[in-house]
């Protein structure tokens, strides 16, 4: 009895952290709001200002952010401090749903100590950074974790929403998928591909060929066309997104150019990328017999090797080449990447009686991931001093 006290206590004081965590984000935001649009300023540097204007000054809509800011906005008599706590919210939110998601893999009811620290760290975790490999903590490097683009921020959000809800239905899914379960779903991914369609991306992509699998091995046709049609909705929505972002009168197109968003920023482009996922990466070497038989990691790891493809070939044309748009599918992959090997990272420790290779495995990717999540927080604190993240 005094042990669950116990924990329930640093159940609490976690939450607290995260509760200073939240008001250092509104702080961030609102810093980054009312910044000038000027391309040249490199003071609490995002995207948040411009998104704001686009919306606000030009009228553009192009994610579901947009009619949220613009109501944000006016109640606030013109202001952005309302949007600034909407968006801290959103980070809060999305500590509590790794949660949520980890509990799930986990197979745990309640929050504890380990899921809800688990989750803050994987909040603040960013490339293993290496000078040799890119000079800069976060262009020249890929990461699941950011706090310069609003869109993502939400997507992310969203999409770990609705990844929840998948998984909870393909469980069941060849013998009932219920009206609750479709709905649900596919309300997540309409939700999540109206604010941005990136994860939509690498997640659809990768169930089509699961359902696939799925069909080959006499899964029920019916069951297989119900959980993939919770995607049709979210499709409505790209089309939609389409015409905003790509139509004729844009001056912007797609094209095929490897590795050049990759290589923007980086010194050593193939070095950069693995130091991007060296954790994951870590698990995975010592967890290898576990990508075929947990569909899960199976999936998710799909869904990160497909947004990495995205982002080696395909480029904007326009203005807007240099933005490297198409990294966010591979971002938010890359995220839940972590969360899945994080889990896998905790069965080592399980296996650690079986041999010294399992207890080395969980020693070493226990320290690859603790500098991950150092690096994380100290570009997190460099943000706060309103540094730009060209550092």
């Amino acid at each position: 009895m005094e042990s669950e006290k116990r924990k329930g206590r640093l159940v609490g004081w976690l939450w607290a952290g995260i509760a200073v965590y939240g008001g250092l984000c509104l702080y961030l935001f609102y810093m980054q709001s009312v910044q000038p649009l000027d391309y040249n300023n490199r003071y609490f540097q995002s995207d948040l200002p411009y998104h704001i204007s686009m919306i606000v000054d030009d009228g553009w809509y192009y994610s579901f952010t947009a009619y949220v800011y613009q109501i944000l906005y006016r109640l606030a008599g013109g202001g952005t401090a309302l949007i600034a706590v909407f968006l801290a919210a959103v980070e809060v939110l999305t500590i509590g749903l790794t949660d949520r998601l980890l509990r799930l893999l986990l197979g745990r009811e309640r929050t504890d100590v380990l899921t809800l620290s688990g989750a803050f760290a994987l909040n603040l975790v960013m490339a293993f950074f290496w000078p040799y490999a890119g000079q800069y903590r976060y262009v020249s490097y890929q990461s699941g974790n950011l706090w310069h683009n609003s869109t993502y921020q939400c997507m992310k959000l969203a999409a770990l929403a609705a990844m929840i809800l998948y998984l909870k239905a393909e469980a069941g899914y060849r013998e009932r998928v219920t009206a609750g379960q479709w709905t649900a779903l596919a309300g997540a991914l309409f939700v999540c591909t109206g604010i941005k369609p990136s994860f939509l991306t690498v997640f659809a992509p990768i169930l089509a060929v699961k359902l696939l699998a799925d069909l080959c091995r006499r899964v029920p046709f019916k069951q297989v066309f119900l959980l993939g049609s919770t995607v049709l909705p979210a499709c409505g929505v790209v089309l939609w997104q389409n015409m905003v972002l790509f139509g004729e009168d844009t001056g912007h197109g797609i094209s095929f150019s490897l590795w050049y968003t990759f290589s923007l920023h980086a010194n050593r482009t193939k070095l950069a990328v693995l130091c991007s996922i060296a954790f994951p990466l870590a698990v995975l070497f010592f967890s290898a017999r576990e990508l075929f038989r947990d569909k899960r990691y199976l999936f998710v790891w799909g869904m990160t090797g497909l947004g990495f493809l995205e982002a080696l070939c395909l480029v904007e044309t326009g203005s807007r080449s240099r933005d490297g748009n198409f990294l966010w599918g591979y971002c938010i992959a890359i995220f839940l990447i972590f969360v899945l090997s994080f889990e896998k990272w905790l069965g080592l420790r399980k296996k650690s009686g079986e041999g010294l290779f399992f207890r080395a495995g969980f020693l070493i990717c226990g320290g690859v991931f603790a500098y991950q999540v150092f690096c994380g927080a100290y570009f997190f604190a460099r943000l706060l001093a309103g540094e730009t993240y060209f550092m």
